[in-house]
Parts: structure tokens; C-alpha cells; sequence
């Protein structure tokens, strides 16, 4: 009989961000996050699909990337990349990006970027880059030190600012709420039940 201590799940994604996703993800569907490939863009990422999806029919694997601008909709970007997933491939698409699932979550978003509740979307998933309303809504941030941290400083050419990335994964790792922010974007409740089946799955043919 198999010992009972979690099942790994595997995983590629485009960046630092959505690593941290991913791993507090797996971790609240109950397994355990084994390597994260990827981290160089969604292209390195697509490039790749298939080695991922064939590694996916031995173990569990999660590849998420983000819908941005390049498709109407989830499933259609689903069916153009791996129409043929793999049994325990869970490919997942944020739409229209990873940081609408993190405003998902309106009360804790508000209260660890000090931002008003009434600014933040009521459903960020609508919203065409929400990266950038991430930005305008910490422009509003009651704690200058966010501010600096987080929003591009004058003249920089950068989209944001020099710790953008490590405030969004402390804010991921202890005050996301997955389930509170899946009652609001679809697109991580789809994520999360996933991640549930996949688990379930695997576990059903290894017990």
C-alpha cells in the first residue's frame, strides 16, 4: 500500500509570479509542488507544450500561462496549443492574467496593499490588463513604501517598479486566499478543480 504523504505535481509558468501561484495552488488542493520549469515567458512556455504533455502521461503535471490579448476566450487558447491533453495534464489559462486572480480576493488584496476596497474590481477577470490596473490601484496604496516598491519610478522604462514581483509573492504565500478569490474568477475555480481531479485521479490509480 502507498505511504500517505502528498503527491508531487509539476509544473511550468512563465514567471516568478505565477511560480508562487502554482505552488500555493498545489499546496491548497493538498499535494505538493515538485520542480517549476518555464519562468522565461509564455512563448518558452508554448514552445514546449508537448515534451510537458508527454511527461503528463506518467505524473501529474500543471502548466498555466496567462490569456493576455492572444485569444477571445480560455478554451479556444486551450484547444489551439494542446487540443489533446494528456491523463494527468492540468493546462490552465488566467484570464486574462495571473494578477486578476491575486484582486480576486478584494478584502485581503485591500487590506495588505492598503488600497481602498471600493477601487478594487469587482471582478478582475474583466478588466484587458490586469497587470496595469494592479499598478494604478497601488498608486492609491496608503504606504509610500509600497509605492516605491512596486510602481515604475520616473523615467525607468520598465511596466513596474524594482519589487513589484517579491510583493505580489509575499501577498501570494501568506495572505491569498485561493477560495475566496475562486467565488469571483472563474478561470481559478476552473484551476483549482483541476488540480482537485488531478489529484484524485492519480491517487485512484497508484492506491
Amino acid at each position: 500500500m502507498r505511504d500517505q504523504s502528498p503527491i508531487l505535481i509539476f509544473g511550468a509558468v512563465e514567471g516568478i509570479v505565477d511560480e508562487a501561484v502554482v505552488r500555493r495552488l498545489i499546496e491548497h488542493v493538498g499535494g505538493k509542488p515538485g520542480d517549476i520549469y518555464g519562468g522565461r515567458g509564455k512563448q518558452h512556455i508554448l514552445r514546449r507544450i508537448n515534451g510537458y504533455n508527454q511527461a503528463a502521461q506518467y505524473h501529474p503535471w500543471v502548466v498555466l500561462v496567462d490569456l493576455d490579448q492572444d485569444a477571445i476566450c480560455a478554451p479556444a487558447f486551450r484547444r489551439r496549443y494542446l487540443p489533446n491533453p494528456a491523463s494527468f495534464m492540468c493546462f490552465r489559462i488566467a484570464v486574462r492574467a495571473v494578477e486578476a486572480w491575486l484582486m480576486a480576493d478584494r478584502e485581503a488584496f485591500s487590506d495588505f496593499f492598503k488600497v481602498a476596497l471600493s477601487r478594487i474590481p469587482e471582478n478582475p477577470e474583466l478588466e484587458l490588463d490586469p497587470r496595469r490596473k494592479v499598478i494604478d490601484l497601488i498608486r492609491y496604496s496608503r504606504r509610500s513604501v509600497i509605492r516605491e516598491d512596486m510602481i515604475p519610478r520616473p523615467g525607468s522604462r520598465r511596466s513596474v517598479g524594482p519589487a513589484y514581483s517579491s510583493r505580489l509573492i509575499e501577498y501570494i504565500e501568506f495572505h491569498w486566499r485561493p477560495n475566496k478569490a475562486a467565488r469571483v474568477s472563474d478561470s481559478l475555480a476552473r484551476c483549482i478543480d483541476c488540480l482537485r481531479c488531478l489529484l484524485e485521479c492519480f491517487t485512484a490509480l497508484i492506491t
